[in-house]
């Protein structure tokens, strides 16, 4: 990727905050934000903790006729990206629609309004169900939505692949840009799991913590007592142009996407291979198309599942990389305070370490107790660090061995 694509605007749903302001003054004050799930009995479920978004309503721009129409991670996804347009200062009257695309990432769908109309179809037979139902359920429904919200029309993607989604979606929108077929893109993803159906579903994937009495320390990656990744829910968007655009428009420059990497594992469907040559290869690829040398990085967002083969691989590979180096470049998984929003969870890593470099603070991996020896990496356990990001890569991995790596710099 020669050419560096510019983000110039930013919005998030998530259970620390739905401003980018609050969502910040959260993370950087190391907060969990991990509670016990009460919108439905949870109480025979293995896991029954999440991430939450609570005040979705209260921010919300959108008509009750159109809310009665769609799935709630549809109604997140258009809350986070009406604050990225606001954000990016775009004059939605100025801006060519047939040039904007939108991008967007998530491996559920709107699974909230699916399992209410199965049940209405149980009860009360076809007549009971909800003619939205075939608009309001499906992964793509999102991007949809919001197409249609703001009249977007150029090239767009829906992108579903585990918690890769999100990262995926946001190269193939860069990419439309550099290949001009489009002059902005709304990029990031969306996620709704706290669900009875989709919580099952969790639940019997595997890899959750079942450390329910205590919820607030229950999502530690790296720790040696860590039992899994805690659910979490919202969105986060980004708005996308080309850099000597977002500078004719005066706009603030947030960062820039440089580079990606990505790969598959290629040895089972749901499993991690243990060999870690496909993951460095993504990482390698990432560092190649950035033109970056191991010593410039500063930064690494962690994957931090949490999970004993997630974290150890996930180790093993960074050091395998950059070896000594490695104790010099800043690690954390802010994801620890928030949950994991699976397919959207990217999208909040961009825009967490897109305040981190603003601001010149590492974000920190709470709830880390004891050094696994296994994991032999500083993830900057419970406080923030002060330090100077220039460049960073976001790691994401998804079932199957799905390997994405973003780069990103902010000069």
């Amino acid at each position: 990727m020669k050419e560096r694509i510019a983000i110039t605007g930013i919005g998030v749903v998530s259970p620390a905050g739905l401003k980018k302001e609050t969502f910040w003054a959260n993370l950087k004050a190391g907060r969990s934000f991990v509670d016990e799930i009460k919108r439905f009995d949870a109480s025979l479920y293995p896991s029954r903790i999440a991430g939450q978004v609570h005040e979705l309503d209260t921010y919300s721009h959108l008509s009750s006729r159109l809310l009665k129409k769609i799935d709630v991670f549809s109604h997140m996804a258009l809350v986070a990206s009406n604050e990225a347009i606001k954000d990016a200062h775009l004059d939605l009257e100025k801006v060519d629609k047939e040039r904007v695309g939108v991008f967007m990432g998530n491996a559920l769908g709107g699974w909230l309004f699916a399992e209410t109309e199965l049940r209405d179809m149980y009860m009360e037979g076809r007549e009971g169900v909800s003619p939205y139902m075939a608009s309001a359920w499906f992964p793509a429904a999102s991007q949809g939505q919001v197409t249609i919200y703001y009249g977007f029309k150029g090239y767009s993607k829906t992108i579903v692949a585990d918690k890769a989604s999100s990262a995926l979606a946001l190269w193939y929108a860069a990419k439309t840009i550099i290949q001009d077929k489009n002059e902005f893109a709304l990029a990031g993803g969306m996620e709704a799991p706290i669900t009875p159906y989709a919580l099952l579903c969790a639940n019997t994937r595997g890899g959750l913590s079942k450390n329910n009495l205590n919820f607030k320390k229950a999502y530690r990656p790296f720790d040696l007592y860590r039992d899994g990744f805690v659910l979490g829910e919202g969105s986060g968007m980004v708005i996308l142009e080309r850099e000597d655009d977002a500078i004719k428009r005066k706009s603030h420059i947030y960062g820039f996407i440089k580079g990606v990497g990505f790969s598959c594992d290629g040895v089972h469907r749901i499993r991690y291979s243990l060999n870690t040559e496909a993951l460095e290869f993504a990482i390698n690829e990432c560092l190649k198309e950035c033109e970056w040398e191991k010593e410039e990085v500063d930064y690494i967002c962690l994957d931090g599942e949490a999970t004993i083969l997630g974290d150890i691989l996930e180790a093993k590979a960074l050091n395998s990389i950059f070896g000594d180096k490695l104790k010099e470049i800043s690690l954390s998984a802010p994801k620890s305070m928030l949950g994991n929003l699976l397919g959207a969870q990217t999208s909040l890593d961009l825009i967490a370490t897109l305040l981190s470099m603003q601001n010149s603070l590492v974000l920190p991996t709470i709830n880390f107790q004891e050094k696994d020896p296994h994991c032999d990496i500083d993830c900057t356990p419970n406080y923030p660090r002060e330090r100077k990001i220039k460049k960073a890569l976001i790691l994401a991995r998804g079932r199957g061995g799905i390997n994405v790596v973003l780069g990103v710099e902010k000069e």
